[in-house]
């Protein structure tokens, strides 16, 4: 029996020892898709306490609290701190099967120097080893990201963002890690919503062209897009509920545009034709700069209303949606293609049963601008654990090529959560490891090797060109 998370943590094989310790556990990070503040990193947040790094805005961990049955009070209420982490260490304790038990303690191994047990037991050892540890000068948000390996951070940004943080931080010649915008437009996109004029007006004022018309939106966002070129962003992101394909003249969008202003009502139709517009025309502009374009769907949002109008958005009540067709995330690509306008591409599906879909779509628009030009991201949100990356390595491997895949990334709104990058990196390992042992690939150490550094590392320095 192996010991609980001992350095060979899931790892199954004497290749894949070797694999992860000589090889992806030397690798850089390049964490191309997150959601943490530049401004705490730019003021270099010190943290008070382990509970505000850990459950200050972690809907993943407050999920879990509620499914054991913790009283709302532990966990966005009004408890102190110190109640807040005891209970998260009396739900952890017990948490088998799932992935917050082991990054949980991945993060207290690396950051805090603590190899045992978290639990109820020991709730008040671990939390005043760790706030003892988070006063130490190397604890502060950058000295975590130092102590990570990072080398490229990119958060996600509004197009109406001043990226004053972002501002600050080029200039900053003392914090070598690299931190770049990437856009995200979803609320220019989201026609549907009840804010979206107000919205319109904000980016009126901010790219200092006045909004009339979906004309006017387009040149609003070109402006904004040299923007955020110029604060060296290379990445967009896109939360979709799936990929749109319901094309309309430029007259027709016009018109959707226009009514939505006025506030008069639009249809099903029109938001489904606006949007796939609307992503038409970024796809475009992506590729004319150089950007790799992210396609998130497969999600069903805020679904406790009672909930969501008490706690907002991003608050633990989110779900897998099941309705992406497959043919018209084929056709979106194919009408980018047409047109020698179809740029670098990553697609998530938060529903596993889209990999093999995602996998047969990649191999229909590849081509030698990059290599793996189309790709399947890594496994995202309720499927980054070792089933869901063990089955998006899987049919990767199956239907394209998984020695181009540009690897792991957080996802997420804390600074200690790195580890998921070393835990990615030991699934990863072992799967090959596995596949040696069956002599499914040759027992070739060098290959193997550089396999490995090429996902975990090289894929995506070469791929976002960083």
């Amino acid at each position: 029996m192996k010991k609980f998370m001992d350095k060979d943590f899931l790892l199954s094989t004497p290749v894949a020892v070797k694999l992860f310790h000589d090889y992806a556990a030397k690798q850089p990070i390049i964490d191309y898709h997150c959601h943490i503040n530049p401004r705490e990193i730019a003021e270099d947040r010190k943290f008070e306490n382990i509970t505000q790094v850990w459950l200050g805005g972690d809907h993943y961990k407050w999920r879990l609290m509620r499914s054991a049955g913790v009283d709302e009070k532990y966990i966005t209420g009004d408890a102190s701190d110190r109640e807040k982490f005891q209970k998260w260490a009396e739900v952890v304790g017990k948490a088998i099967g799932n992935p917050l038990l082991h990054w949980s303690h991945l993060e207290l191994q690396r950051y805090f120097g603590y190899y045992g047990v978290l639990n109820g037991e020991t709730a008040e050892e671990v939390w005043n080893l760790c706030n003892n540890k988070l006063a130490e000068a190397d604890m502060s948000v950058r000295g975590l990201i130092k102590q990570s390996g990072v080398e490229v951070i990119c958060t996600t940004d509004d197009p109406v963002d001043s990226l004053e943080w972002h501002k600050l931080l080029a200039s900053d010649s003392s914090f070598e890690t690299k931190v770049y915008p990437a856009w995200r437009p979803d609320k220019a996109m989201n026609i549907e919503k009840k804010d979206f004029a107000d919205y319109i007006a904000k980016l009126s004022e901010v790219s200092g062209i006045e909004i009339k018309n979906y004309s006017d939106l387009k040149n609003a966002l070109i402006k904004r897009m040299d923007f955020f070129g110029e604060m060296k962003c290379r990445v967009s992101d896109h939360a979709l509920e799936y990929v749109y394909y319901a094309p309309a003249s430029e007259s027709e969008i016009e018109d959707i545009f226009s009514r939505k202003l006025r506030g008069e009502a639009i249809s099903d139709a029109d938001v489904k034709s606006y949007k796939t517009m609307f992503m038409l025309f970024c796809g475009k502009e992506y590729q004319k700069r150089g950007w790799v374009m992210q396609l998130h769907y497969g999600t069903k949002r805020d679904n406790n209303t009672k909930m969501f109008e008490k706690l907002g958005p991003d608050t633990g009540y989110d779900c897998i949606n099941n309705y992406a067709p497959s043919s018209e995330t084929a056709e979106y690509l194919n009408a980018l293609e047409k047109e020698n306008a179809l740029p670098k591409t990553i697609i998530y599906s938060l529903n596993p049963h889209d990999n093999q879909a995602i996998d047969t779509i990649l191999g229909c628009f590849q081509s030698n601008e990059a290599v793996s030009k189309i790709q399947h991201g890594s496994a995202w949100w309720f499927n980054d654990h070792k089933t869901g990356m063990r089955e998006q390595l899987i049919s990767l491997g199956n239907l394209g090529y998984l020695a181009g895949f540009v690897g792991m990334l957080t996802d997420s709104r804390s600074f200690l959560s790195y580890p998921r990058h070393e835990y990615f990196r030991r699934i990863l390992c072992d799967f090959f490891g596995e596949l040696v042992e069956n002599g499914e690939f040759p027992d070739d150490l060098n290959t193997l090797g550089e396999i490995v550094n090429d996902i975990s590392y090289n894929n995506a320095k070469n791929y976002f060109g960083f």
